[in-house]
């Protein structure tokens, strides 16, 4: 008589018949089943060397999607440098606002925010004075040399970068002290882990979002050629894993290639050395801005933005290169750009993998999120001046002076 399988041999995968006398999975012994792991989604683990970007069937469809959507950035980019240093700050600060949200919400369970009414809030009341804190030392000096008209602004102003540093350390006093008392039972855990989560959060977010305002300050070049090596980068990876990928790079992001990280080494290299001479040549990237406002700027540019005179081979037509100093610095930058840059995104895709979600956000079509778009900054002469004269007793600075005007006369 032909035996029929049950419904647990038939999901066991079991080829088998039942013997009689032998207990039912279903009734007697417990159902093993092979455990999945939890460390990347199903379809990554059946990713291979040959289910790259380049057999990918829809290709095409998110190239284009892609495209568009990049295309409308670089357009608001372009406009927003051409208005001036304050709107590009205003930018950062809203991509801020955008990458808070989408991490704030990352790891949220509905389920418990809803038994902790106002939990949300205190994670804004964070981020705005971690805010005040990162933008305080910074805006101490734009805000005095430009409100200057208003005396009861100018107090106010001055009053608030006075006591810039005891406001945020009450304020963050305040915020702790608000997490202490909301703190609900049942919900500790979740309560820890998201106050801690905020934390990470902050750091994540303005660690190094305070030197690119300061950068921007010192010359909006200092912040564009980056800014763009790394977009370059990006995109040429992307155009060269898309069109001849075909050896996966890492296990973190499989449809990242050998291909399309050498491909865009090369082109971020000859990018920036093409890039920052023709950045350098316009006073308006060049020249560094001390207040808030947006008028044009006029300035000596140095000598790094001087171009200097390479004599060439004799087999070569030209006698003679003109290249600016700038333009060397500009490889490393490249070099970064392509090597270390990079890992920030395998950062975030192991990160996406570990609690299984594609993208951080849905902001920008085809991109995913602002933080998923914004995966070496240099300190300003003003601002170590600023220390010195803060930290430094007038003995101290009389000797560093002393000690600086020693080594510049055995430099000459």
């Amino acid at each position: 008589m032909p035996h029929v399988r049950s419904a647990a041999e038939r999901d066991n995968g079991s080829g088998g018949d039942v013997t009689p006398g032998t207990p039912s999975p279903t009734h007697g012994a417990r159902v093993r089943q092979r455990k999945r792991s939890s460390d990347a989604p199903s379809d990554v683990n059946k990713t291979n060397g040959a289910n790259l970007l380049l057999n990918d069937q829809n290709k095409y469809k998110s190239m284009l999607i892609r495209t568009y959507s990049s295309l409308w950035m670089m357009a608001g980019f372009v406009f927003l440098i051409y208005m001036g240093h304050l709107y590009i700050w205003a930018m950062v600060v809203v991509i801020q606002i955008f990458m808070a949200s989408e991490l704030f919400n990352l790891l949220r369970k509905a389920n418990e925010d809803r038994q902790l009414p106002g939990f949300r809030l205190l994670n804004w009341h964070f981020f705005f004075t971690a805010m005040l804190f990162a933008y305080g030392r910074f805006l101490s000096r734009q805000l005095v040399n430009t409100v200057t008209s208003d005396k009861l602004l100018y107090k106010l102003v001055s009053g608030l970068i006075k006591y810039q540093m005891f406001i945020c350390y009450f304020l963050y006093i305040a915020g702790f002290v608000w997490f202490i008392l909301t703190l609900k039972k049942k919900a500790y855990k979740y309560q820890f882990s998201q106050y801690a989560w905020t934390h990470m959060i902050l750091l994540m977010v303005f660690a190094q979002s305070s030197f690119t305002v300061a950068n921007i300050y010192e010359g909006i070049f200092w912040f564009l050629l980056p800014a763009s090596l790394i977009a370059i980068n990006d995109v040429a990876a992307y155009f060269f894993g898309f069109f001849f990928g075909k050896t996966p790079l890492i296990k973190l992001s499989p449809k990242k290639t050998w291909e399309g990280f050498l491909g865009a080494s090369v082109t971020t290299m000859l990018s920036a050395f093409v890039l920052a001479n023709l950045m350098g040549h316009f006073q308006w990237l060049t020249c560094p801005r001390k207040d808030l406002s947006t008028g044009w700027l006029h300035c000596d540019p140095g000598p790094i933005f001087t171009p200097e005179s390479y004599d060439l081979p004799g087999w070569i037509p030209w006698r003679e290169v003109a290249i600016m100093p700038i333009q060397w610095h500009a490889l490393a930058l490249g070099l970064f750009a392509s090597i270390i840059a990079p890992f920030g995104g395998f950062f975030a895709s192991g990160f996406k993998r570990a609690f299984k979600f594609k993208d951080f956000g849905d902001s920008i079509p085809g991109h995913g999120g602002f933080t998923d778009r914004m995966d070496c900054q240099d300190l300003s002469v003003e601002t170590i001046l600023e220390q010195i004269l803060r930290n430094l007793t007038f003995e101290e600075q009389h000797d560093l002076y002393e000690q600086l005007g020693k080594l510049l006369t055995r430099g000459n």
